[in-house]
């Protein structure tokens, strides 16, 4: 009788760690870096699988742009606010075969809506002026754990910049295409 009743509490363990929904957590914050830049982070639940990530930072900036010809320092890091609606598809796979998903580990695909502010820069030797854009790039990327707090990030995207050029003194705005492409390491809270 014994041997009955815990092997039946043992199935019924069993089936109710399995019934549990894969589902992005309710909140993650953290930091990451990578080649262009640092950044802090929070994604937020909206659902099972959507969250909705906010990000403030800095990227580094290289250029070789119209604006920029008449300046020898080509290097800028300028401040950049994101708002990132995330679609995280495959938790519910992951989840079944056995891999990891705290952390939203898993692959997502995004809009990246970015803003780099025409505020303030840090390393602009020249006193290049600065030209603020506005970005929407739908994006594609995976990210995964290392270890319990460790994470690192790689995504691809192509979509649509503008550039406020006529605010820094220039005579007419920019749009253009733009590519998104990131490879980022990180540490979550």
């Amino acid at each position: 009788m014994k041997r009955t009743l815990l092997t039946l509490t043992l199935c019924g363990l069993t089936l109710i760690a399995k019934s549990q929904n894969a589902s992005v957590e309710k909140s993650t914050f953290g930091i990451q870096s990578g080649v262009l830049g640092v950044w802090a982070y929070n994604e937020a639940k909206l659902s099972n699988a959507f969250a909705l990530r906010t990000e403030i930072g800095f990227d580094f900036g290289i250029w070789e742009t119209t604006f920029y010809d008449d300046y020898n320092s080509p290097f800028l890091l300028t401040p950049v606010i994101v708002l990132e609606p995330r679609f995280y598809y495959n938790l519910k796979k992951r989840s079944e075969n056995s891999k990891r998903t705290d952390g939203n580990s898993g692959d997502f695909i995004a809009i990246k809506a970015g803003y780099h502010s025409d505020l303030f820069v840090l390393f602009n030797g020249d006193n290049a002026p600065i030209v603020s854009d506005f970005s929407i790039i739908p994006t594609w990327g995976i990210r995964r754990n290392i270890g319990e707090h460790f994470n690192y990030e790689a995504g691809l995207g192509v979509g649509f910049s503008h550039t406020f050029a006529k605010r820094a003194g220039y005579e007419k705005d920019k749009s253009e295409m733009e590519l998104n492409m990131h490879l980022r390491i990180g540490y979550r809270f």
